[in-house]
């Protein structure tokens, strides 16, 4: 009995078509992942985000902040500070933004009014998710063991010493550092905010 087959021979057939289903397995798989990560990109654009935030509140509260206009030229995107970039955080963050999707399509925000009187709603809910997380997407861009302390003001260097030790995190003072009012702040409100 030779250890070759014949060509044709039943068992080279089922090793030709075993070849072809991995080949098609690893293809598919490779379309899969592809579509995969383009369906993440085009989803934390900000052009997707505001797509249900369509009348631009929170796009104008976002361009009166440092966030967007600075002397660096570095601007943050939605997704920079709404969605996580771990992968397992950033998954459980695109299925809750499907919520808010249905709750576009069913009118809940799909005028300015409605938006407003939606906004301290969504805001206790965004301020939440940071605080949950310790503030992450915050700290994938600030680094409190790369801040020059000594060039920030005793409150702040007060403030950004005491973040390790998990009593406060980023948004507990820096409330409204991705969206600002629209309406200018009081004097009061100006002094109390020395960072």
């Amino acid at each position: 009995m030779s250890i070759f087959r014949e060509p044709g021979s039943r068992r080279g057939r089922g090793r030709g078509r075993t070849l072809v289903l991995l080949a098609a397995g690893a293809l598919l798989g490779i379309i899969g992942v592809v579509a995969f990560n383009t369906t993440l990109e085009a989803t934390s654009t900000d052009e997707f985000c505001l797509g249900c935030h369509n009348h631009g509140i929170p796009y104008k509260q976002h361009q009166l902040t440092v966030h967007y206009t600075n002397p660096h030229g570095v601007v943050a995107g939605c997704s920079d500070c709404h969605v996580q970039h771990e992968f397992v955080p950033k998954m459980t963050r695109k299925i809750e933004a499907a919520r808010e999707v249905w709750g576009h399509l069913r009118g809940v925000i799909d005028t300015d009014e409605k938006y407003l009187a939606h906004q301290p709603v969504m805001k206790a809910r965004e301020l939440a998710r940071f605080r949950a997380s310790d503030s992450a997407t915050c700290r994938s861009c600030h680094d409190v063991a790369r801040m020059d302390l000594e060039a920030q003001s005793p409150k702040a260097r007060r403030e950004h010493a005491r973040l390790g030790s998990g009593a406060k995190t980023c948004v507990d003072c820096h409330e409204e550092a991705g969206h600002a009012a629209l309406a200018p702040a009081t004097a009061e409100q100006e002094q109390s905010f020395d960072f």
